[in-house]
């Protein structure tokens, strides 16, 4: 089953528990992966890879909300968002640990044979087509900076 049917099914099942929080949710989730077959043409699905981005991106934008309103003592505001951040990570991969990610950066420099930080743009490029979904741009990023330097 493909990640959009999986969420639609998991639309069904919200609208019938009532749960607000999954339902508003899954219905962005959807209108996002709508927008972005509409953006490359009706007739292409999208692969697997551009799903995951997209459900990666709904996550990160709940948490960064989230976490702004917590700055201003918003918690009534904060509660949902990480309740619908929550919801949309059940459809990513399992994350992996900064050891398994600094393994795959380390093999992927002794792979391209990189030296310095004037490699970082390669690197970056291979570990985060590798880790889509799996680890954020964030961590990849502070780990190959600190093997790279």
């Amino acid at each position: 089953m493909s990640l959009q049917q999986d969420i639609m099914a998991a639309l069904k099942a919200a609208m019938k528990s009532k749960n607000k929080a999954a339902l508003t949710a899954l219905r962005a989730v959807k209108s996002a992966i709508l927008l972005a077959q509409t953006e490359i043409g009706a007739k292409e699905e999208l692969t697997e890879n551009q799903e995951l981005k997209i459900l990666k991106k709904q996550v990160k934008q709940r948490k960064d909300s989230a976490a702004i309103f917590l700055e201003q003592n918003r918690e009534d505001l904060a509660t949902p968002e990480l309740a619908e951040a929550e919801v949309i990570s059940q459809f990513l991969p399992e994350a992996l640990s900064e050891k398994e990610v600094e393994n795959i950066v380390v093999a992927v420099i002794d792979q391209v044979g990189a030296s310095g930080m004037k490699d970082m743009g390669k690197v970056m490029g291979l570990v985060s087509q590798k880790l889509t979904g799996q680890a954020d741009g964030k961590t990849i990023s502070n780990i190959v900076k600190a093997n790279l330097s």
